[in-house]
């Protein structure tokens, strides 16, 4: 499989679908993928270091449509998940006195994900927003399904919203600048998603996790379009999670608590979730819920992604 690709799903809410489109390199072409921006203001919200890579082929795109943009870049990582940051944009977004009509662009990992999104959600009571994730765990999970939210210090997501984004948009070029040990934090939901719901994409995992760390282009596309397959799935049965969608949450329960413990940012989320996969897969061994080598199974699998299967000893 050659790029350029595009692979199109849908996640089907009522009165609230939105299409997930899959590709490689067409950030450039985003005003055709989401036709609905034009004329219209736009917030492109991001990192300064993914901006320097891509705010230029999105913003080229706005442009071909005449829509008006302004661009706000937040420091990196988890620590800057927070309220103080939700009010640095709403402020930038009064000052430009932007209208209901004005849509955000998240243009980065989970964190530019979940506070773009949480900003949509109650700028003017709720606004348009578009998903534009660039990394593997944020193309796989974070991006799909409506979660947003920012950190408390007495709790990961305890401040947030669920409110579905009006688009997701996966460029898999963007996982070209992606570093190792990110790469492999988003192979742990991708591992997650055949551990709870499908046999076949994890025997699948197993027989191809080389090929998905050599970022094989034809093996990362489909591992992304079945997680995405996977979840919509999930989150079409329970938007609000009030009962299957819980299952998402594989591993979360003790990986939020890893990443607490040692403070946010020092592990990943995506190692702290392959780690509290193995600890909730031995709780469920001595429930006798699982067998020992269905354990072992999923400790060798998060292994051959590089991926941490204990606990920090501290």
């Amino acid at each position: 499989m050659k790029p350029p690709f595009i692979h199109e799903l849908v996640l089907g809410l009522s009165g609230r679908s939105y299409p997930i489109t899959i590709g490689y390199n067409f950030l450039g072409s985003l005003n055709e993928v989401c036709p609905f921006i034009a004329g219209r203001n736009a917030v492109i919200i991001s990192n300064s270091t993914v901006s320097d890579l891509y705010l230029s082929s999105v913003t080229s795109s706005l442009e071909k449509t005449n829509t008006n943009y302004i661009a706000i870049n937040l420091p990196e990582g988890e620590k800057e998940k927070k309220l103080s940051n939700v009010e640095l944009i709403v402020s930038k977004m009064l000052e430009k006195n932007l209208d209901r009509s004005t849509v955000i662009i998240a243009l980065g990992g989970g964190v530019i994900g979940d506070i773009a999104g949480f900003v949509a959600s109650v700028y003017q009571r709720g606004i348009d927003f578009i998903q534009v994730p660039t990394t593997l765990l944020s193309q796989v999970d974070s991006s799909v399904g409506g979660k947003t939210g920012v950190n408390h210090f007495l709790g990961k997501n305890m401040i947030g919203s669920f409110y579905q984004p009006k688009a997701v948009v996966i460029d898999i070029k963007t996982l070209d600048t992606l570093n190792e040990r990110e790469f492999s934090a988003g192979a742990a939901e991708i591992i997650k998603y055949g551990c709870i719901r499908d046999i076949r994409f994890f025997e699948w995992l197993e027989e191809n996790s080389m090929s998905i760390m050599s970022k094989s282009l034809e093996h990362l596309a489909y591992a992304i379009r079945r997680s995405c397959e996977i979840k919509s799935s999930i989150v079409e049965q329970d938007e609000r999670e009030s009962g299957i969608r819980a299952i998402l949450n594989f591993g979360h329960t003790f990986g939020h608590a890893i990443e607490s413990g040692v403070g946010y940012g020092n592990w990943l989320h995506g190692e702290a979730i392959s780690a509290g996969m193995v600890l909730a897969s031995r709780l469920s061994q001595k429930l006798d819920l699982l067998e020992e080598d269905e354990v072992g199974r999923i400790k060798s699998l998060l292994k051959s992604m590089n991926l941490p299967v204990d606990a920090p000893k501290s």
